[in-house]
């Protein structure tokens, strides 16, 4: 409970940091549906969810948020 009291006084570079770690770990876990898509036992059954595409959005949306947050937290 200690670590939502401190994100209540989190500054705008923090938020946006934990939102780019955030998007990464949804990245990671697109990955690995891809991964497990990529060597499922029946051929036929594909599924609907363009993992790829998931993971290159998350990846890039987390990776820039992440960009803007560190000049931020590097200063204070």
């Amino acid at each position: 409970m200690e670590f939502l009291g401190q994100l209540a006084f989190a500054s705008d570079a923090e938020l946006l940091a934990l939102y780019g770690v955030g998007f990464l770990l949804l990245a990671l876990l697109a990955m690995v549906a891809e991964r497990r898509r990529m060597k499922r036992a029946r051929i036929d059954k594909v599924g609907w969810v363009p993992w790829t595409g998931v993971f290159l959005l998350c990846a890039i949306i987390g990776g820039g948020l992440l960009a803007l947050a560190v000049p931020g937290m590097l200063r204070g």
